[in-house]
């Protein structure tokens, strides 16, 4: 007999064994976990491919944490979720996963890994129906965004963000200015909408650039007023009018700290893990969200794994949104 960890499964013989994972329990075939589709299962022939890019870059953060350590482990925390989904009766191993790895970039400052970000998420994108990037520091967002492959002009961005990420680039590529960054690569300020903005958080200064720039900014309390669906397919539809191709940023701090410690820039007030699940699913099912990246989750710095749990819940809602998309648009339906 086999027993499943959270890391896979070991011999029976082996579990009194020093080392050994405290919690096991038996293989269950009736039980296919979320890791195990990660890792290639899938039903027959899938309707659809999601590709998962890791990207650990940590050097970028104006706050030193161990972000790149985040890919492997929300990888790994999918272990602890199956594939489906009651609410809707659906099952993610409907779709395939293209399991990219990780870029070997820990080591590299954001210019630095520039080019290989930009290229490795191009190249990805030629065969896959959406990306998922899991970062790494919200430096990341610039030079995948560039990875999209259209005139700048033609791409969207939609973040769900705590902060404006709108400081000033004289320090080079951190993880405070990516939105900065794109502004300065001609990414036109009306083709980007902000999500999730707190009070005191953030400076009037940097406000008054996404003022200038034309970008939307929807703070917390707007989102809790309207409801972050709603705001979040209003977002989508807006950018679909501008847009060939729309990317989102997940920078998981803008949820309340209390679900995300682990997120060095997350404070008290943010949203909640449902609100980040729905948003999430939103974005998975709108047709031109090509790429997501889920970032700034320090997993040296959380508590009961309820940051990097987090993660993998708004990685699996996008991944089921996008299975519904595909479903939707192919007209197959599993009876």
């Amino acid at each position: 007999m086999f027993f499943r960890t959270s890391s896979g499964a070991i011999p029976q013989g082996d579990l009194g064994k020093k080392g050994s994972a405290v919690a096991m329990l038996p293989h269950d075939p009736h039980w296919p976990t979320a890791s195990e589709w990660l890792a290639g299962r899938h039903l027959g022939t899938a309707i659809g491919v999601l590709g998962v890019l890791g990207v650990p870059l940590s050097r970028g953060s104006i706050t030193p944490g161990r972000c790149d350590l985040a890919p492997c482990s929300i990888r790994s925390i999918l272990g602890k979720y199956t594939t489906f989904d009651i609410t809707r009766g659906s099952n993610l191993e409907d779709l395939a996963v293209k399991e990219l790895g990780d870029l070997d970039i820990a080591d590299h400052f954001p210019g630095d890994a520039a080019e290989v970000i930009t290229s490795a998420v191009n190249s990805a994108l030629q065969s896959v129906d959406a990306l998922v990037i899991l970062g790494g520091d919200n430096s990341v967002t610039r030079s995948a965004f560039g990875g999209l492959g259209q005139p700048i002009d033609e791409c969207g961005l939609l973040t769900l963000d705590a902060h404006l990420d709108l400081r000033d680039l004289e320090g080079g590529q951190t993880n405070s200015n990516p939105i900065r960054g794109l502004l300065e690569d001609g990414l036109p300020g009306h083709n980007i909408v902000q999500i999730g903005l707190q009070a005191f958080v953030n400076s009037e200064p940097n406000m008054e650039v996404a003022r200038r720039a034309g970008i939307r900014v929807v703070d917390v309390e707007q989102v809790r007023g309207r409801g972050i669906e709603s705001v979040v397919r209003e977002s989508l539809a807006d950018l679909s009018c501008v847009a060939r191709r729309i990317y989102v940023d997940f920078d998981i701090d803008v949820l309340d700290r209390a679900f995300a410690p682990a997120c060095p820039g997350s404070k008290p007030g943010g949203l909640l893990p449902y609100e980040l699940v729905r948003a999430a699913g939103c974005c998975g099912a709108s047709p031109k969200v090509v790429a997501i990246d889920i970032v700034e989750v320090d997993p040296e710095k959380d508590i009961a794994e309820n940051t990097v749990m987090a993660a993998a819940s708004c990685f699996l809602a996008f991944a089921e949104g996008l299975r519904s998309r595909i479903e939707n648009s192919s007209g197959l339906h599993r009876s």
